[in-house]
């Protein structure tokens, strides 16, 4: 633990303990959705799966990046996760991204998509309030992680008719500019 991280923050009025709440609820959300989302990856087939397969990869492992991202702060912070994975994926930050009843249903599996993603930002968003002007490397990295997030959610509600996202497919093996300063 980086002793003196902990002490500025502490005195800059976050109350680290709910913050590692927090991130360490995030962190389970991003680990379990990307598994979740290699599963409904697999799941796109046919005409309309294969032209959403390559936008759920790109999520899937940016979320994977969001839970290595993690990770670093949350030792630095004093906490840890869980030993236990099963306890790890229950107490998840954000409800699991299950197959829908009907897996080859294209439209539902965008629907546990883009709701998956809504829960993200959501879950960022309270970080990012709860560190503004206070601990800086946290919320820079929430923030990098909300950027994310919110194209994300873009991304797959397009799918859905809710409007256009401005996605831009990303070059292969090229990460996103938000999270992978936090990576190295």
């Amino acid at each position: 633990m980086a002793k003196v991280a902990r002490e500025v923050v502490e005195q800059a009025g976050v109350d680290v303990d709910k913050l590692l709440d927090l991130l360490v609820k995030n962190a389970a959300a991003e680990f379990t959705t990307f598994y979740y989302y290699t599963i409904l990856r697999f799941n796109l087939i046919g005409l309309d799966g294969e032209g959403i397969k390559e936008i759920a990869e790109d999520a899937r492992i940016e979320d994977r990046n969001h839970f290595e991202a993690l990770l670093p702060r949350i030792y630095e912070l004093g906490g840890k996760i869980p030993d236990d994975m099963k306890e790890f994926h229950d107490i998840s930050g954000c409800p699991p991204a299950h197959l829908p009843e009907n897996p080859g249903d294209v439209k539902e599996i965008l629907k546990v998509l883009v709701e998956a993603e809504r829960c993200a930002v959501r879950q960022y968003t309270n970080i990012c309030n709860m560190t503004a002007g206070k601990d800086h490397r946290t919320y820079a990295l929430a923030q990098a992680i909300l950027h994310e997030e919110v194209q994300h959610e873009a991304w797959f509600a397009e799918f859905l008719g809710e409007g256009p996202s401005g996605h831009f497919r990303r070059p292969a093996g090229e990460t996103s500019p938000y999270v992978s300063k936090f990576l190295e």
